[in-house]
This record gives structure tokens, sequence and C-alpha cells, in this order.
């Protein structure tokens, strides 16, 4: 099981928020997606908040804007006078200079789904979870409140071109956020609204068996406050094995008749699905998505559920997720120059290959698929390797660089390379190849690429570097 690298309290109680006014509070790593936003919600609840980071980026400026004094690198010399709490960015190391000082000076020390947790308690919070689809479905949900005015806080784990950023600090009454299971720090949220897409293996570096990640879920669910509502997949095999014991008040989605959401005469047109909503049998409204991919039709219903629970109107939900282009990393069209296409996306795990896979065929129709696939840590490549070999059914060609190494200890790295998954994929009776190096694969496809052929780059790593050589060399190839 992982350990983190930071010791904080056991768990921070909901009456550590009952008022950050006057606090003084203090982020490391606050350029962070999440921790930006957290310093920010800080602000408008009166708080004195000051944060370091270890690279000067434009997030700084804006946190200075906001009111949160900022500066670049990280200096125990900029650390005086007394402080009532620090948060600590998971990728901080134990003898970062500020921490060490902070644990001199005995500061009680919070992870950041610690202090999400505690200002969650003061929101009508909404926190979405799930294996797959948490990043779409937040985001969809954060930009459908805007639209209807509701200005919420919310936290995507990615950027978000339609919400201008991943994160934001709002005036409204609502804190839309996602809520990671590993490490099962979600179980720092106690919010009035959850959301349940899916449940199946994954982070087993942390988790020892899918019994155990299905006991961190059912736990989440539990901590939904009295009088909430959880809104849950009702088809997914694994959340139906402990639904029933649930205590929280729950509603379910999918696309069969016995779900309390439903998807109903769903098509797909011109690359798009369109598709009916009926809630408890009575006519909601109607969706035509910009997102491509059936899968995005599950996500649309959880995140309609929970505006509709918010007091959203029916036309607003569905207008508002029918605009929604969708995260950034997520199937995003990065070019299309001489006839070839060039997509990102951010599948790590065989189930979201499948899909972003089969979404991409649908959607552009391509005469070939080229899927470069990074590995995202040598333990889930081990474990899922069958699972993934399966996963490319739809890519015409595969090629497979260097496993992402991130976690893992260095003795899980001598067990698997990226060369095993290769020779099951082939064993499958599929093409794929393996070139260690980016290098080689963006010179291997600027020799083979013709008109009619679609380019992702798949992975939770840095594999996105491979599209964007592949966008400088069509921009010059079409000069």
């Amino acid at each position: 099981m992982a350990a983190s690298s930071v010791r904080t309290e056991p768990h921070a109680s909901p009456q550590d928020s009952a008022s950050f006014a006057g606090k003084r509070v203090h982020f490391i790593g606050v350029a962070g997606c999440g921790m930006r936003a957290l310093a920010q919600v800080l602000v408008r609840h009166g708080a004195a908040v000051s944060g370091s980071d270890a690279c000067s980026t434009g997030y700084l400026q804006i946190l200075e804007r906001e009111g949160v004094t900022c500066w670049s690198g990280h200096d125990p010399s900029r650390i005086d006078g007394p402080i009532d709490r620090a948060v600590v960015s998971a990728a901080i190391p134990p003898d970062d200079p500020e921490l060490v000082k902070l644990r001199s000076m005995g500061v009680p020390l919070l992870k950041y789904a610690q202090m999400l947790g505690l200002l969650m308690e003061r929101y009508e919070g909404i926190a979405i979870a799930g294996t797959h689809g948490k990043s779409t479905t937040t985001a969809m949900t954060a930009y459908t409140f805007r639209r209807a005015g509701l200005d919420p806080s919310f936290v995507v784990g990615a950027n978000v071109d339609q919400l201008a950023g991943a994160s934001g600090a709002g005036t409204g009454d609502y804190f839309i956020a996602e809520a990671c299971e590993y490490d099962r720090s979600f179980l720092n949220l106690r919010p009035r609204f959850a959301g349940i897409l899916n449940i199946e293996e994954d982070h087993l570096d942390y988790y020892r068996s899918l019994d155990e990640i299905l006991e961190a879920f059912e736990t989440f669910v539990s901590q939904v406050r009295p009088g909430g509502l959880a809104i849950i997949n009702g088809q997914d095999p694994n959340i139906r094995r402990f639904a029933d014991r649930v205590q929280a008040r729950t509603e379910t989605f999918g696309l069969s008749p016995t779900c309390h959401w439903q998807a109903e005469d769903i098509r797909l047109e011109n690359g798009s699905y369109e598709f009916d909503i009926t809630y408890r049998r009575e006519a909601f409204g109607h969706c035509r998505l910009e997102l491509p991919g059936k899968h995005n039709v599950l996500n649309a219903l959880a995140a309609a559920a929970l505006a509709h629970h918010a007091g959203i109107k029916p036309e607003i939900v569905c207008q508002a997720i029918g605009e929604f282009r969708g995260a950034n990393r997520r199937l995003t069209l990065k070019a299309c120059a001489g006839g070839i296409t060039l997509l990102d996306d951010y599948a790590h795990h065989p189930t979201e290959i499948r899909a972003s896979l089969r979404a991409a065929k649908e959607r552009y129709e391509p005469k070939r698929l080229w899927c470069v696939f990074q590995p995202h840590q040598h333990s889930r490549t081990r474990f899922l390797l069958d699972d993934f070999a399966h996963s490319f059914a739809d890519a015409d060609v595969v090629m497979v660089p260097d496993i992402y190494f991130v976690r893992d200890s260095e003795a899980e790295r001598q067990l698997i390379n990226s060369g095993d998954l290769v020779a099951r994929i082939a064993r499958l009776g599929g093409t794929a190849c393996y070139l260690p190096r980016f290098d080689q694969i963006a010179d291997y496809l600027q020799a083979k690429l013709a008109p009619g052929d679609l380019v992702i780059t798949m992975g939770a790593g840095d594999i996105w570097k491979i599209c964007d050589e592949l966008i400088h060399w069509l921009g010059r190839d079409s000069n």
C-alpha cells in the first residue's frame, strides 16, 4: 500500500471549518489546479492566504490578483509569524525546506483532500466519483451550473476551456469537485450530493483487491449528508454489489427502464449522439451531445440528475449539456491538416481505451486509426495486461513507447515493460510495435501517415508531446 510523503492530521473534523476568517493558511504547491482553487475560496472566506510553487507561472500572478501572497520557489525565510494551517501538495517531498520549517513550528498540516473536505462543509457540496469519467462529468456539471447563473466553485482534474481553467472560486452556494478514490482521499468529503459513475479495478498499487475498492466507495456514499442524495449508475455490476446496503437516499441512472434517470431513443447522427432523457418515466428533455462517444450519454445523465436536484430547469440543463465541448485531453481535436487528423486523449485504463477508440471511429470515420499509447505505471500495466491487450481492437496500428514511470518501486519496474504489452497485442492478432523513445515514434509516423489517417496520442503521462511534434510537422508540411 502506498505511503504518503507528508504526515498530516489523521482526519480534519467538520468543526475545524467553522470559520476561516482571520486565519492564516499557507499552501506549498499552490499553483496546482485543485490547490489554487482552494486558496481562492479561502480568500473569499476572509483567510490570509500565502503560497509557494516550484516554478513561476501565470497562475501565481492570477492568485496575487485574488489576494494570495505568492512566491516562486520554496523559501522557508518567507514563512514567519503564526500560521494556523498549511496545505501540502502530494507532489511535495518530505525534505522540502518549507515543509521542514512548518513542522518545526508545529503547524498542523493538511493534504489537499482534507482542506477540500473542510471547505465543502461550508457549501452545498457535490462530489463526483468513479473509475472513469470523473473529469468530464464534473466539468459538465460545473458548466451547467454556471449557465444556470449559480456561479459555483469547482475543481476538475483537467483544464476546461469553457470554464477558463481547471478550477474556480464562485460566489454561489455550490462547490462541485472531482472526488478521487486513490489513497481513499474522497473519504475526506461529506457532500450534499454525490455521483458514482462506475467502479472497476484500478489503483492496484494502493488497493489490494476489488473488494477493498468497493468498500471505499460504499464508505464514500455513506458520508452523504443527511437529507442529501447519491446519484449512482444503476447498471454497473460493482455498484450493485453494495447499493442495497447504502443508507443515503439514492437515485439511479442508466439505459434501462429500471433506472430513475434513463436515456431513450439513442441515435448516432453525423458522429454525435442524440437521446431523450426521462426521469421516473416522465419526459425530461432532449439532448444532442457535442462530445463524441456513447459513454458520454451516461455522463450526461449523471450531470442532468445533479443539476435537476439543484433546481435547474430541464431546458437549461439540456441546452448546457449539449453545448459542453469537454475537458482537455479527452478526445481533444488538436489538428487537421493534409487530410490527417490528430487527437489527444487521457485514457489510461482498458475500459477508457475501448470507449475512446470507438468514439473516435464513430466521429471521424478514418481510413486508418493509429493509436500511440503510453502505459501509465508498471503496476497498472502488469495487473491489467490482458485487458489492455484486448482494448485496442478498434485501432489499426498500436505504437507503444516506454511505460510512464510514476509511484511504482524500482522492483515493480523490472517486472514488466512495453514490449510485453506489444507481444500480447500481437498474439491476439493486432498490429503493434514497441519504439521506446518519442522521437522514434514521431519519425515513424511522419514516414507512414497518409490522407484519411487519424492519430490518437493516448495516456496519462506526457505522450501529448508526440502530438505536439506531429502538429509542427503537419504545419511545416502544409506550407
